[in-house]
């Protein structure tokens, strides 16, 4: 995947797992993938999508990640960090569901400009303006991002986990 490859990513694995079609798959089948590398690359930190997203294979992944790095004795999991998606984070839409609300920033200023090349790599999933994930969308989310911590651009976690 070119996007991958731009952000200098050396491998790609999506383990047969369909898109769109994670809920028609057993939990634990997703779960054991999970496992199976966290355990193969001693993994010790997790990027995930924030639980309440739109999408139910966001939903699902969040779940997944969260059983299969649950914190045991010896466990390499130390640190867990949700992230938003754009058209999907903010657009789950019921009084009962918990918003993101990050608490976790990291200055991208000088990779910005890498994440919209890598964005616009890949073309099935970006919208045109005025859609959250259009290349306007996104550099005015990072931009209010990191308006909101002092800096020209950030990337917005909410801290799941962080041992020390």
């Amino acid at each position: 995947m070119l996007a991958a490859k731009i952000l200098g990513t050396s491998s790609n694995n999506f383990m047969d797992l369909s898109d769109n079609k994670l809920d028609t798959y057993p939990m634990l089948k997703i779960v054991k993938i999970i496992e199976k590398y966290i355990k193969k690359f001693k993994v010790d930190t997790i990027y995930t999508h924030f639980s309440n997203d739109l999408n139910i294979d966001h939903q699902i992944v969040n779940q997944a990640v969260l059983t299969a790095s649950r914190p045991q004795k010896n466990s390499y999991v130390k640190n867990i960090f949700f992230f938003e998606v754009p058209s999907s984070t903010e657009w789950r839409i019921d009084k009962s569901s918990k918003i993101f609300n990050p608490n976790w920033f990291e200055d991208i200023s000088l990779t910005k400009n890498k994440k919209i090349e890598a964005l616009k790599a890949y073309k099935m999933e970006v919208k045109k303006w005025p859609h959250p994930r259009s290349e306007k969308g996104v550099k005015a989310l990072y931009t209010w991002r990191g308006a909101t911590v002092g800096v020209d651009a950030a990337e917005a976690f909410m801290l799941g986990r962080k041992i020390k």
